[in-house]
């Protein structure tokens, strides 16, 4: 296991920062390319895997990558809250919560596909300030700060200039209960697939999100995430000029079960969709 990092001094900070944005950042930073590393080192090789449920699993490396993750926060926060996927909500003294997944995308990685990530986001007072994705097989590091826009290894992101369906690729993923559950996507999934130019299906909601905020995909939307999928990869694509909201349009929380994120241009477009392919 990597032990906890030391937040560095490095580029990967702004100089206009604040200094306790600052500090966070730093962090965040240093836990997200820790666990990475793990994760690069147990990629494709023997893996003790637990399942959570009928299709849903949990490795060594999940594990470790949260223990990384939380140690190097508490390190320096002793008195923030954490709400991580394999291991809960653990409450804190101030009005700061980190929301983690430590292994995006872990049957990506449990079967060897290299499309996976950690991320980790900072709420203040409720709302989402910080979020950091780090893709470690593509060395891809996605930070976003509330006001401050968000970067790709240092680089300003923005959201793409699609303006049409027909010339967008969306993006979009199915809940662990899509073998029973009666709203698993796949309605919505025709409606898009007939609509759009292409759509994708990656495995990994935190980074699906990212490359929104960096035009890669024009549009995303799911069903059934957990906070811990969407905390850091929905203030991306707010920081980088998009739009993200529940299916009709209305504010979106990290809480809810639908998000639909866009460049802003396909947003309407994209609501008027899903409605029409909704279930009834």
């Amino acid at each position: 296991m990597v032990p906890p990092a030391q937040p560095p001094e490095s580029p990967d900070v702004p100089p206009d920062v604040p200094p306790d944005l600052a500090a966070a950042r730093e962090t965040a930073v240093a836990a997200a390319r820790g666990a990475g590393q793990i994760q690069r080192k147990g990629f494709g090789g023997p893996l003790n895997v637990r399942m959570k449920g009928a299709i849903d699993l949990v490795t060594e490396v999940d594990l470790a990558c949260e223990r990384h993750v939380v140690d190097t926060i508490r390190a320096r926060f002793p008195d923030h809250a954490v709400l991580a996927e394999e291991g809960g909500a653990t409450d804190g003294a101030s009005d700061r919560r980190w929301v983690i997944d430590p292994l995006d995308g872990t049957t990506n990685f449990a079967h060897r596909f290299p499309f996976f990530c950690v991320s980790i986001a900072l709420e203040v007072a409720g709302e989402t300030a910080l979020g950091v994705v780090y893709a470690p097989m593509l060395d891809e590091l996605f930070v976003a700060e509330r006001g401050r826009g968000a970067t790709l290894n240092g680089a300003p992101l923005a959201v793409s200039g699609a303006d049409a369906l027909v010339r967008a690729l969306l993006v979009t993923g199915f809940a662990y209960d899509v073998h029973h559950a009666a709203n698993d996507n796949l309605d919505h999934f025709a409606a898009f697939t007939r609509r759009a130019q292409a759509t994708r299906r990656t495995g990994c909601a935190a980074l699906d999100l990212s490359y929104v905020a960096a035009g890669r995909f024009d549009g995303f939307w799911e069903l059934g995430l957990k906070p811990w999928d969407m905390a850091a990869g929905s203030l991306m694509v707010n920081e980088a000029g998009g739009r993200v909201t529940r299916f009709d349009g209305s504010p979106h929380r990290i809480t809810d079960k639908e998000i639909l994120a866009s460049n802003g241009r396909l947003h309407a477009a994209m609501i008027e969709v899903l409605a029409a392919s909704a279930p009834r």
